[in-house]
Parts: structure tokens; sequence; C-alpha cells
């Protein structure tokens, strides 16, 4: 039985949307006469970015509880009610053959519902530990897609289907494209490179860390392309106007990322879901500084996954100002380690991940 029509349901962050919208692309090439609708969180960023991507979407007025006293944690029952019965009347009037969940205050009561009119369902769960969402869902749902091992303490295991993330492959499609890379970003062929990635937003620490300890690198000889986002961009051109920037090149956003990862020849890095899982597809050698910002500490288990098979290298954010360049110095030094970390990253990459969520998805209708 062919896919005719999807719901993808979830958000609130890029590691979110970006994996729906790759699944959701993946059911399109397979499915091309399917329809698909999303269904996100008003005002979060997926209502934004899923009709970028060329996709339908509804938002529910679903908000997340908040540690401290707010008037919001006061309306919180009221707004679920209201996305309940919202979610309702989108899956009665869309008839899906199928809700697929990614996480996110969303695909709560989307799929809440969905479970509640018999309608089959799975759930994607990016991270090496389950977000609350899904941990509530899973019980309930058909099937579970999952990026990491061990999760049968939290899941059911019967429903679970190790598939690894999906990721964009325009972004990991890098061989054969490292001299048009160094050429993109103005850099030399005969000099090593290190690719610094904080996300659209930016990362405090990484930066700093940078910044505090730019001339080491220099003095190594040792090449940088610089995503500082948005939040410190200005701040960080600021500070370097009064550096020789010769092989430094500093970015805002990275439009390019296949050149940025071509070029690299060690990644620094946070840790989240999407991250990892783009970073075990390029099978280079890295270093992650999880950021301490996220629920339930997501980040740190992430990058353990992969520290504990030697596919890469932790530097906590607390001691990231004094350690993060001294260790990728110290790895640039090692072609033993980078050799070691580039063939047990390899083993953890998941290239077929979103076509093996879609089979998943499709024999719960067949």
């Amino acid at each position: 039985m062919k896919l005719e029509r999807v719901i993808i349901s979830g958000g609130g962050t890029g590691g979110h949307i970006f994996p729906a919208i790759a699944i959701a692309d993946e059911i399109k090439r397979k499915n091309p006469a399917v329809s698909i609708l999303f269904v996100g969180a008003i005002g979060k960023m997926e209502m934004d970015k899923v009709p970028a991507a060329g996709y339908n979407i509804v938002g529910l007025p679903i908000v997340g509880f908040q540690r401290k006293l707010t008037l919001s944690n006061f309306l919180l029952p009221f707004k679920l009610i209201n996305s309940l019965l919202k979610a309702y009347l989108v899956i009665k009037r869309f008839k899906p053959q199928v809700v697929i969940g990614v996480g996110g205050y969303a695909s709560g009561p989307t799929l809440k519902i969905a479970t509640l009119l018999n309608i089959p369902t799975v759930i994607q769960e990016q991270n090496s530990f389950p977000g609350k969402t899904n941990k509530l869902l899973a019980k309930k749902v058909s099937a579970i897609c999952t990026a990491y091992n061990g999760l049968e303490q939290f899941f059911p295991k019967d429903k679970i289907t190790l598939t690894g993330n999906p990721v964009r492959k325009e972004m990991v499609e890098i061989e054969g494209k490292k001299e048009e890379a160094l050429a993109y970003y103005g850099l030399e062929n005969t000099k090593k490179t290190v690719l610094i990635i904080g996300g659209s937003l930016g990362a405090r620490t990484l930066n700093n860390a940078l910044l505090k300890d730019l001339h080491l690198l220099q003095e190594k000889g040792i090449q940088v392309i610089w995503q500082t986002g948005k939040f410190y961009f200005e701040q960080i051109t600021t500070a370097c106007q009064a550096i020789d920037m010769n092989g430094i090149k500093v970015l805002q956003f990275i439009d390019r990322m296949d050149l940025a990862y071509a070029a690299a020849d060690c990644i620094i890095s946070r840790a989240g879901a999407i991250s990892v899982s783009e970073l075990c597809l390029i099978e280079k050698p890295i270093v992650l500084v999880p950021s301490p910002n996220v629920a339930e500490d997501h980040q740190t288990k992430n990058a353990m996954a992969l520290v504990q098979e030697n596919a890469a290298i932790l530097v906590k954010d607390t001691a990231a100002i004094d350690e993060l360049i001294p260790t990728v110095i110290t790895l640039f030094e090692n072609d033993t380690k980078q050799l070691e970390l580039s063939k047990a990253i390899k083993v953890m990459g998941k290239p077929n991940a979103t076509e093996d969520i879609v089979n998943v998805i499709e024999k719960l209708i067949a």
C-alpha cells in the first residue's frame, strides 16, 4: 500500500525539525503523490522552517512547563486541552494513514489523539536519552525508531528499530570536495584546518575558548573555519580587529556545510543529536563540548555514546576555556589518534537512516 496521507508532528528546535523534514522528503521521494501535513507549536521555529521546506503546517497552542512559577504554568492545562481538541479536529479532517512524532511539545497531543483513534503511529527519538514526550508516548505508539542502542530501558523492546538519525544528504556529501572547499574559504591546501561549529545561534563557550587561544593555533600553522552564530558574530569580529586573521575564516552562519566539513581535518562541535549523526557520516576526528543548557543533559549522553567507543574526544563545557584548544593541538600532533577516531566514528554512522525510518513507517500500513 502506498503512503497517501501522512502527519508529522513535533519541533521546537532544529534538532527536531530538520529530521522531520528529512523524513518528509524521503516519503515524498518514494511516494510522489503523497500529502504531508506538519503539526507544530504556535510561535516555535517549525512554523517558519517547515513552510520554507515546501510543506504545510498547522500550529497547536501547546507550551512547555516552566521550572519557575509563571502565569504560563497556570494556563498550561487549558492550552493542553485546547491542543488536544485541535489535534483531534486536524486528524479527523486530514484522515492520515500514519502519524509520526519527532519529539517536542506538539507531538504529545497529536500522537495521543492518533493512538486513541487507532491510527498507526511512529516516534523517532534522536537522542541517546529520550525526551519526556517520547517516553510518555512509548507504550501506546506502534513503532519506535532510535538513533542509539540501549534504549530498551525507556521503550518497549519489541517496538524499537535502531535506524540512526535522518540527516540532510547534501550536508554530508563531501567526497572529492576538499580542493573546492579550501578554495571556497580562501585557505591553503598545505596546512591543517579546524572547523568550529556551535549551532546557528552560536556557543559562548566555544567562541570564548577560541578567542583566548587563537594565537596558539596560529603559532602551529593551523587554519580555522569559525562559525560564531548570529548572537556572537558582531562581538567576535570586533574582538578580532586587532588580530592578524590570515588563515582564519570567521562566519556568522555556514551556508555550505558540505564544504566546511570537506575542508576540515578536525572538527569542534556541540553534541546535539543531529550534529553528532552528521559527524558520524563525515568520518573525521572530532572534539565534542556538550552544551550544559539542554534538558536532562542530552548532549553529554550523546557525546559519551561516542567517547565510550573511542570515536570522539570530550571536553567539558566548564573546562573548555582552558583545555579546548590545547586538546585540539595535541590531537593534530598525534596522527595515530586521529586515525583511530576516524575509524571508530565511521562504524557508528548510519548512512541509510532516513530510508530505514520510512521503511518502518510503510510496514505499518502494508
